[in-house]
């Protein structure tokens, strides 16, 4: 059996090594042209569901990597306003970790070597008649296998194509999401799982800012070298991670990040010092505004087929659930048992997709649905 996988983020990947685990051969489509070519994002809280599908995926000589270049998240989370004065409480978190995406990122690349094609983008497909699917690629190369697996994001071709139908909401206003270094004075901000700091900015209009923070048990470079010295991870330090959410203050558009800051910090004028410092120091590279969006629930589509979906690429949601990334690990994992049955010739193929869908979409809508619930926590006022 062979699986395409359009798209190499944490699902994409996290499946690839899960498939490899059972000895399925995957190919990994992605669009960028390398690793590092753009904005990797920031902080992720992986919960229960994320972790046991990252250990059943990994191979187990990453487990111990895994953790050591993750952190600690536990705790209060505390709402203050702008002069940091506590407000109220939301309750503590005492399960979970803390880890950075672009790490994550770069320690899901290990090992799959050339299975990972970076600049060949998946724009479609096409399932043929000897009951294959052949993927379309962006530089006219065409890609066949017995199904197509769109783990593709927010934007899905693959989607697209096989749901046209489908509907991605984007929220109003406009956000931006930055990182500082983890300082003392920073690190004082999140006594423990995160902070929301609801204000007022310059126009009157309400402004809410999230933080969290990001502390590597050990710096992820050196982590590498000794416990795993075939796999290069970034010399990444500890951060603040914070956001500003969606604003209608806030231009919309992609600018340069100068321009976004200053756009920022005359919108923060008047907030605590501390606040506004964590904007002027922000990380340049690792800084950029965002756009928040959410799927609406689709049925399950009719017919067995040789195309699905995973993570964002079905049912993207808000940050404010903590469930993005972990709902994509779900997906991978789920999937990656699925497709092992059929490798291990006790499954048909289009049956065993079809009940993986089922069950993906059952979980994954009610993540988006528990997502919008508690967006009221930590967007503004209206």
């Amino acid at each position: 059996m062979k699986v395409l996988v359009a798209g190499a983020g944490l699902g994409g990947l996290c499946l690839a090594h899960g498939l490899l685990r059972a000895g399925v051969d995957v190919r990994v489509l992605e669009r960028e042209d390398g690793p590092d070519s753009r904005y990797q994002g920031f902080r992720i809280a992986l919960n229960a569901h994320g972790l046991a599908a990252l250990h059943a995926c990994l191979p187990e000589r990453l487990h111990a990597l895994l953790a050591a270049v993750s952190g600690p998240l536990a705790g209060e989370r505390r709402v203050v306003d702008q002069e940091l004065r506590e407000l109220r409480r939301l309750g503590g978190v005492d399960e979970g970790t803390a880890t950075d995406r672009y790490v994550l990122r770069r320690l899901l690349l290990a090992g799959l070597g050339d299975r990972v094609e970076f600049g060949r983008p998946v724009t479609g497909y096409t399932e043929r008649a000897d009951g294959t699917v052949e993927a379309h690629l962006g530089d006219g190369g065409r890609a066949v296998g017995d199904l197509l697996v769109g783990a593709d994001g927010v934007g899905s071709a693959v989607r697209r194509q096989l749901l046209p139908d489908a509907r991605v909401v984007t929220l109003p206003g406009n956000a931006v999401l930055g990182r500082t270094p983890l300082t003392e004075r920073s690190a004082a901000l999140v006594p423990g799982y995160g902070t929301v700091v609801h204000g007022t900015d310059v126009h009157g209009d309400r402004a809410s800012m999230l933080l969290g923070r990001m502390e590597f048990r050990r710096p992820p470079r050196l982590a590498a070298a000794e416990l795993a010295p075939d796999v290069r991870l970034p010399d990444t330090g500890s951060y603040l991670r914070w956001v500003v959410m969606p604003s209608e203050s806030l231009p919309a558009g992609p600018r340069p990040w100068e321009t976004v800051r200053a756009e920022l910090l005359a919108l923060l004028d008047g907030w605590h010092p501390d606040l506004v410092d964590l904007v002027r120091a922000a990380d340049v590279v690792n800084s950029s505004p965002l756009t928040v969006r959410y799927a609406e629930p689709v049925p399950h589509w009719a017919g067995r087929r040789r195309v699905t979906l995973l993570g964002d690429a079905i049912h993207p949601m808000p940050p404010s659930g903590g469930q993005g990334a972990n709902t994509a690990l779900r997906d991978a994992a789920l999937l990656a048992r699925t497709l092992t049955a059929v490798q291990r010739g006790t499954a048909e193929l289009p049956a065993a997709v079809e009940q993986y869908e089922q069950r993906m979409l059952e979980y994954g809508f009610a993540a988006v649905a528990d997502s919008l619930e508690r967006l009221p926590d930590f967007t503004p006022a209206r």
